[in-house]
This record gives structure tokens, C-alpha cells and sequence, in this order.
């Protein structure tokens, strides 16, 4: 009689049915990996989500250059009102490196009348041009904060006395007028600062003058109007010198 070969057990069973379900897992995963690559549209083929934009280009600036001679930025004939006896008309021109981006001149004379007194006056002009530069901002955004910077120094001024500051109307993009007065050499000096803005230029004026024997000092209105007259003609400049 032929026996039968004996029949596994449920516990054997059992452990051979787990055996083959986790040797099919792997197989399984690798699979469904490589289905994914071949079909094209892995994240693989897509631009990265993080890709930086181009940053915003600045603004260019408006003027390239100043005025070659800083000093022919204000009409001679203004500079012979303001300055009578000047010791030098033309003016004096201050050092640059670089003329197209920063200009300066300066005036001054005695008006000797003898015993009827005398008058002195003083007269400069600064200019600085800011170009667009990438990282630094544009040149408009870097003279307004010059601009700041400047009637904020006008205000500090030490010593001052009776100081006033306000708008000056009608010149450039933005202009304020800082006027005061300054006692040297036992005579007061009056004082009228303007301080404007053209766009990425930015001219810093400022006039004094003073009496001597018994001669009264300049009022400050005065002072004003002359050095905002003479702003406005700098002012003007500036675009004749970029055409």
C-alpha cells in the first residue's frame, strides 16, 4: 500500500503565505518607481518651483553730468548784485575728482565806504549729482536723502540764533530756505541757506553777509531772496549742462 505524503501544517502554511507576500513587496515598489520616470512627467522634467525672478532694474537717473563750470551756474550779473565788490567775479572753484558728479564755487567781497561802514558778503554754491546703482537705489531715492541730510546740517548750524526754516517755492523738485544769524568777530552775521533738489541733483546755496562800522547787517528777507534767485538759476543749469 502506497502511503500519502503527510500534509504540511496550518503553522507552516501560514509561515510559507508571508514569506512569498514579502519577497513581492520590493518587486512591487521598484516597479511602480519606474512606471513613474518613463511616463514623462516626473518632477524631474518641471522648472524648480524656487527659481529666482530677475530683480527689478532702478530707475536711470535723470541728469548724467553738472555743469562743467560750477562757477557760470549762477549769471554773472546776479553775482555782481549779491557780491558788489567781489575780489574775484569769476569765482572760485573748489577741487573734484570728478566734475560731472560733484561741482563747488564761492564768492565774497568788502564793500569799503569808509566812515559810512562797510558791507561784507559771502556767497557759495555746492552740487551733487547721484547716479542709479543697482543695490544703492535709484539716483532720484539717493538726492532726496542727501537732500535731508543737508537742511538737517543747515539746522544744526552751532551758534545759530533765531533760526527759521520753510519751503522754497518754485525751485527744482523740492527746495527749503534756512535763514539765522551767527555772531564772529563781535558783528552779527545773517544767514540764508537754500537747499534744493532737481531730480538725482541736489545744490546747496548758502549767502551771508554782515555790517562793519555802524553799517547795519543784511535783513534776513533779504539774504533770502538773493539766495533763492541765485538757487534758481543753478537749478536751471543743471539740464542745460546734460543737453
Amino acid at each position: 500500500m502506497q502511503r500519502s505524503a503527510p500534509r504540511p501544517s496550518r503553522s507552516r502554511t501560514r509561515t510559507r503565505v508571508r514569506m512569498l507576500a514579502c519577497a513581492a513587496v520590493p518587486v512591487m515598489i521598484v516597479a511602480a518607481g519606474c512606471s513613474s520616470d518613463s511616463d514623462g512627467g516626473g518632477d524631474a522634467d518641471k522648472p524648480a518651483a524656487t527659481a529666482s525672478k530677475a530683480a527689478p532694474k532702478v530707475a536711470p537717473a535723470k541728469f548724467t553730468t553738472l555743469p562743467a563750470d560750477p562757477c557760470k551756474s549762477i549769471a554773472a550779473k546776479t553775482i555782481t548784485d549779491l557780491v558788489p565788490k567781489a575780489k574775484d567775479k569769476s569765482g572760485s572753484a573748489g577741487k573734484s575728482s570728478d566734475i560731472t558728479t560733484r561741482g563747488s564755487c564761492s564768492w565774497n567781497g568788502l564793500d569799503d565806504n569808509g566812515v559810512k561802514g562797510s558791507q561784507y558778503r559771502w556767497l557759495d554754491i555746492s552740487l551733487m549729482r547721484y547716479d542709479s546703482e543697482e543695490g544703492l537705489g535709484s539716483g532720484q531715492d539717493r538726492a532726496a536723502d542727501y537732500y535731508k541730510k543737508e537742511v538737517a546740517k543747515a539746522r544744526a548750524t552751532q551758534g545759530a540764533k533765531g533760526m527759521k526754516a520753510a519751503p522754497a517755492a518754485g525751485v527744482g523738485t523740492e527746495a527749503t530756505a534756512v535763514t539765522y544769524s551767527v555772531t564772529k568777530t563781535g558783528e552779527s552775521f545773517g544767514y540764508a541757506t537754500v537747499v534744493a533738489r532737481s531730480e538725482n541733483v541736489v545744490i546747496t546755496l548758502t549767502y551771508n553777509g554782515a555790517g562793519y562800522a555802524g553799517a547795519k547787517s543784511p535783513a534776513a528777507s533779504d539774504l533770502v531772496k538773493g539766495a533763492t534767485k541765485a538757487t534758481k538759476e543753478a537749478v536751471a543749469a543743471v539740464p542745460a549742462a546734460t543737453e
